[in-house]
């Protein structure tokens, strides 16, 4: 099996990291793996974590990512990476026991340029258990595979994704202007210039949802935020579901106005989403505990709220230029030593 370069990057991320270097080193892979940590400016200890990890496994390398910005963390970390398969995955992400393994020969029986599959939410409180099952079902996110599951073959996007290296190397790897949304982003561009983007359902990556209603409501938010961007750069890619959640925001704001200035019939339109909302809570949520059931209608509100706000508020001037940089090779080169920067 080829070589693979495991690029994480990773910011306050000093409850997680431990855990997602496990998963990443502990594969059941027959080839040799190595994982770069793309080091943003924490205010946790990440750092020393990462460097007491890199100095117990000649294994890890690490490389230095001053802006913070994802998009730039895995840039950075593919430049540092020796290998000619790339798999991108996140500081609190827990890659399944043959995650990669799969990937690779998905790579290699489909000849797509990027294969991933399922964001897999796991909740450990009863807030975040109200999220993951929100963000399994159709009433949450619409029906994006990697969110709800499916038939394996071609997709839009996927979660994460394992890479042929030179694909990434001939679109000139992550835009760094995208602050969001840059992984439908890159698989939009790998699309238009010919490529495949594979789905499996057999890859799983476990995924820990925020952890209260004022962080999913800000991760929402930017999550409209720059999908409106990503419409704005690629002309031709809105969706009903996209709109969808801007739409409800707006009528809901209306019927509220109207009920409040005009005539007491515009409550109508608030009043039956959230009707809507408790009874799909009542259809999605069956098996959740009763606390995290009770949260379930205030979580699928805030997802949809949240990012309908995000989405009529984006300004133009979020639209960024051209990305151009070229990721370039440098891991083989020893620029990025293992067990440093």
């Amino acid at each position: 099996m080829p070589a693979v370069s495991v690029v994480m990057p990773v910011l306050n991320e000093e409850r997680h990291l431990r855990t997602a270097v496990r998963h990443v080193l502990e594969q059941d892979y027959p080839g040799e793996i190595e994982l770069v940590l793309a080091l943003g400016p924490s205010k946790d200890r990440t750092d020393a974590i990462a460097a007491e990890l890199a100095s117990a496994d000649a294994r890890i390398r690490t490389v230095r990512n001053p802006s913070g910005r994802t998009p730039a963390g895995l840039n950075a970390g593919i430049a540092a990476a020796s290998h000619d398969v790339v798999v991108r995955v996140d500081g609190h992400g827990m890659l399944g026991p043959g995650y990669i393994a799969t990937a690779v020969e998905l790579l290699q029986a489909t000849g797509a340029d990027n294969v991933g599959g399922v964001m897999a939410a796991e909740g450990e409180t009863a807030f975040q258990q109200a999220v993951a099952r929100a963000m399994t079902t159709w009433l949450g996110v619409g029906g994006a595979r990697f969110h709800t599951g499916g038939q394996a073959g071609p997709a839009d996007t996927v979660y994460l994704g394992v890479f042929r290296r030179a694909t990434l190397e001939r679109l000139g790897g992550y835009d760094e202007s995208f602050q969001r949304a840059q992984d439908w982003e890159l698989n939009h561009r790998i699309r238009e210039a010919g490529g495949l983007v594979w789905f499996s359902p057999e890859l799983r990556v476990s995924y820990r949802p925020r952890a209260d209603v004022e962080a999913l409501a800000r991760q929402y938010f930017h999550y409209g935020r720059w999908r409106r961007v990503v419409m704005r750069r690629h002309s031709g890619t809105a969706s009903p579901r996209y709109l969808a959640a801007p739409a409800v925001l707006v009528a809901v704001s209306a019927g509220t106005v109207v009920g409040i200035l005009v005539h007491p019939v515009g409550f109508a339109l608030p009043l039956g989403y959230a009707a809507a909302l408790v009874g799909g809570a009542a259809l999605t949520g069956r098996g959740l505990p009763p606390r995290a059931l009770a949260l379930l209608p205030v979580v699928y509100a805030t997802m949809h709220l949240a990012w309908g706000a995000g989405f009529l508020t984006s300004p133009r001037s979020l639209v960024p230029p051209r990305w151009e940089p070229y990721p370039r090779r440098t891991g083989a080169a020893g620029s990025a030593a293992p067990g440093g920067a």
